[in-house]
């Protein structure tokens, strides 16, 4: 809200020079009388009040403005993200991959059939991440957050796992052959189907409360390092 303070009209010069003591100060406040005019005319002009209105009303549309066109923004970066993603494909490397993937990732937005094969991405943070289809192949993964993550029928051959966290991961069909899997979290990760038989290791991974693992890989899985540990510190 715009509040406009009601000047008084100055009094004249003449009766305010008489007030004036010492005399040097006279062109100082002469100077300060005539302001008072201008800020009094200023005042008390129509159409400085509407220059303020349009000011406020210019602000309110370009606010406006600003929310309507969210969408379009999110979209942008959306598709600058992808772009980062598949020009990167079949590259070494992060390539800023991880920030793209994780910022898709952090809108809901599905990574269906994403190629990062032979990329380097430790560290990488895709929590409850919907990877159906995707290429991680010959992927570094180390001490990735993946808990959560869907990767049915997904590529992760030669990929390395190891230290990551795969709690709660799905892998239903996935690909897991010749992936290292070395003190990997993979409490409760639904194995339906996985093809694990020939993993590259296993030592140390976390494999308490395996939901739909196949025949034999439990025991496999023990027999070549991996824990049973369910309240084990992640």
């Amino acid at each position: 809200m715009i509040l406009h303070k009601q000047r008084s009209r100055p009094i004249p010069w003449r009766t305010k020079k008489q007030s004036i003591a010492p005399r040097w100060v006279t062109p100082f406040i002469w100077l300060e009388w005539i302001w008072e005019w201008v800020a009094f005319g200023l005042a008390n002009w129509t159409f400085i009040e509407v220059l303020e209105y349009l000011e406020t009303f210019s602000v309110l549309v370009a606010i406006v403005f600003y929310f309507a066109e969210s969408g379009d923004r999110t979209k942008q970066r959306h598709y600058q993200a992808w772009q980062v993603i598949n020009t990167a494909q079949g590259k070494g490397g992060s390539g800023g991959r991880i920030e793209a993937l994780q910022e898709l990732n952090a809108d809901r937005i599905p990574l269906v059939g994403v190629d990062v094969s032979s990329a380097f991405l430790q560290g990488l943070d895709l929590r409850n991440a919907g990877l159906l289809r995707s290429d991680f192949s010959s992927t570094d993964l180390r001490k990735a957050n993946l808990a959560g993550a869907d990767f049915t029928l997904a590529n992760l051959n030669s990929a390395n796992l190891r230290n990551a966290n795969l709690d709660r991961a799905r892998f239903v069909q996935a690909d897991l052959s010749q992936a290292a899997l070395d003190d990997a979290d993979l409490r409760r990760a639904d194995l339906k189907g996985v093809q694990w038989q020939h993993a590259k290791s296993v030592k140390g991974a976390n494999i308490a409360g395996v939901r739909n693992a196949p025949s034999g890989f439990a025991e496999w899985a023990l027999r070549n390092g991996a824990i049973d540990q369910p309240d084990a510190e992640e």
